[in-house]
């Protein structure tokens, strides 16, 4: 099964940049986007359709906001929106979908970067979703956990470490949040093959960033350990360009 997690801030403005050609090139079996800011009647399933893709979306109450979705080639056995609790679901941050004894969660996590109120509501969600997760994983051992993080774990994933210790994004407290998901039986699937500095999913739309390639690993795809047998490969596809992220791709075996 091929995985890719990408961010394609608004569904409408990357279809307008080539988006469906590229799924036309059949780039994976399962598809997990965030912010597709569009309504459910706003996402343009029948193209998508065109494609080979089921279109699975969840989308935030607020308009041009937020928004998650799965596109798939494989039928799931089942579809959950939102993780049930009530702010994080008004924003539209959560899908899952099972496929046998697989499940995939796309989660669109908060950035924080709009001021101290959002910076406090991403710690509160961070920690609703580390609980979500811990529960699912009791019932459902085999998780993918893909998305957005807007969280860069180590220094080696951002273009500059020491001006941005105070950024959110690689504040302290988020960075010990992904610690402790690692800790607690999570893989972290590209550094499970990647340990190569400058591998970045996001860069800023200013002053030339991605150009020169000075960005952030914000783009996870993260599985339980149970599931580390069945890591194939995992890359960065930076030069897919819909967006200012760009997808990460996961391949696991039978």
């Amino acid at each position: 099964m091929r995985i890719i997690t990408y961010n394609v801030n608004g569904i409408r403005a990357a279809v307008k940049k080539g988006f469906i050609d590229w799924l036309k090139t059949n780039p994976a079996d399962i598809i997990c986007l965030q912010e597709i800011k569009a309504h459910e009647g706003d996402v343009p399933k029948a193209e998508i359709e065109t494609a080979g893709y089921e279109v699975y979306s969840y989308s935030a109450q607020k308009k041009g906001y937020s928004g998650v979705a799965i596109l798939t080639r494989v039928r799931p056995n089942n579809i959950y929106k939102g993780n049930g609790v009530m702010q994080s679901d008004a924003e539209g941050r959560v899908i899952r979908a099972d496929f046998g004894d697989l499940t995939i969660v796309n989660a669109y996590f908060p950035s924080g970067t709009s001021g101290e109120d959002r910076q406090t509501y991403k710690y509160q969600w961070l920690a609703e979703f580390f609980e979500y997760i811990q529960v699912l994983r009791a019932e459902r051992p085999n998780l993918v956990i893909c998305g957005d993080y807007n969280i860069c774990h180590k220094a080696i994933d951002i273009h500059d470490p020491v001006r941005n210790k105070n950024s959110t994004g690689f504040l302290p407290e988020e960075r010990e949040w992904m610690g402790k998901l690692f800790e607690n039986g999570f893989v972290d699937t590209f550094r499970h093959f990647n340990q190569e500095p400058h591998q970045y999913t996001w860069w800023s739309q200013f002053a030339g960033a991605r150009a020169n390639n000075k960005g952030w690993r914000i783009d996870y795809i993260n599985t339980t350990e149970s599931m580390a047998a069945h890591l194939k490969y995992a890359i960065i596809l930076p030069d897919v360009r819909h967006s200012d992220h760009c997808p990460v791709f996961l391949e696991l075996s039978n």
